[in-house]
């Protein structure tokens, strides 16, 4: 690999993670001249960087004015969580009648300490990442590699509309917290319904849309 490539690489990594972690908010408009100074680098890894950020739809690049962080769209929270409640809900049905509904059980409670320990710190780029995490681990669990991988394509909107809601409101992180023990409590009573019900519930709260199963899930 060239330095130009590696710096280009290492540009392109930290920026998007600014981004995916809420750092760099949409409808921010950065410079290439900014990020390189404070990457040490040209500005030619930089604007490769923006380019590809660019074409995975991240950025939107004004020529003599720079790169502008593509805000998320309207409309896209609620599809992204319709999405993932369809996939989420269903892998929650094969598992409790599976023999791994135990296993599953175990992994969601470790990530929930990691979890408790990111928000101790308060970090709201590693919470948002052991959210979506979690979130993964129900989808594994049904051991379906094409939704598996569908899912995977709903990750980096899944954390970077999280961070986004933590920004906002870091007091959530106690509240996501608690609904994601309530998920994990229904998932190891193998009741697949009501954890449609209250992962519905907690998804359209985190996010701020409206509800659309009436009650409370608590």
């Amino acid at each position: 690999m060239s330095k130009l490539h590696s710096a280009a690489e290492q540009v392109y990594r930290e920026v998007k993670e600014r981004i995916l972690s809420a750092a760099l908010p949409g409808g921010e408009l950065i410079s290439e001249g900014e990020i390189a100074a404070e990457m040490g680098t040209s500005r030619t890894p930089v604007r490769e960087a923006f380019l590809r950020l660019e074409t995975e739809g991240w950025m939107r690049l004004y020529p003599k004015r720079g790169a502008l962080v593509v805000p998320v769209a309207d409309g896209e929270a609620e599809h992204v969580v319709a999405a993932r409640l369809l996939l989420e809900a269903d892998a929650v049905r094969v598992v409790t009648r599976g023999p791994g509904r135990a296993e599953l059980v175990r992994a969601l409670r470790a990530n929930l300490e990691a979890q408790h320990e990111a928000a101790d710190s308060g970090d709201v780029a590693v919470f948002s990442g052991l959210d979506a995490d979690f979130h993964g681990l129900i989808v594994r669990a049904a051991g379906n590699p094409l939704l598996v991988d569908f899912y995977v394509g709903l990750r980096e909107r899944q954390r970077r509309m999280t961070a986004r809601s933590l920004v906002r409101d870091p007091l959530q992180l106690n509240s996501i917290i608690d609904d994601h023990t309530r998920l994990v409590d229904l998932v190891d009573a193998g009741d697949a319904d009501g954890f449609a019900t209250a992962d519905d519930v907690h998804m359209r709260r985190v996010h701020g849309l409206p509800r659309t199963t009436g009650e409370d899930a608590r």
